[in-house]
């Protein structure tokens, strides 16, 4: 899948998400998460990113990596529902990744502090 469609992808599924706000929690799934609120939305991402940690330890192990795959598109899936559920979508988290784009992680890291620093008046 080339990029183009990857972002596409996850516009479309970012939008049936964001379309399921307000709707019937008998009838959606996203529909009820969102409806229970902030805690049963992070918990989620919580048990999916365990279950991410464990299909990985599986692979590393020896086991078939299509575990892993499913679970990961699960943690992404919760992942789009909890920036829906902020009032954020995909395009954010894109933006964020292309500034970060070309900087080494201890570069990024000690820029982060310096701001967190500023921004605290230390």
């Amino acid at each position: 899948m080339t990029q183009p469609q990857l972002h596409d992808t996850l516009l479309r599924l970012a939008a049936v998400i964001d379309s399921r706000k307000g709707g019937d929690p008998d009838a959606s799934y996203v529909s009820r998460l969102f409806h229970k609120g902030d805690d049963a939305v992070l918990k989620k991402i919580g048990e999916e990113a365990t279950e991410v940690v464990l299909a990985a330890k599986d692979v590393r192990h020896g086991r078939e990596s299509k575990a892993l795959v499913y679970e990961m598109a699960d943690l992404w899936f919760h992942c789009l529902v909890t920036l829906s559920h902020f009032g954020l979508n995909p395009a954010d988290v894109l933006a964020e990744l292309e500034r970060r784009e070309g900087l080494s992680g201890i570069e990024e890291k000690a820029l982060r502090k310096s701001r967190d620093r500023e921004q605290n008046g230390d």
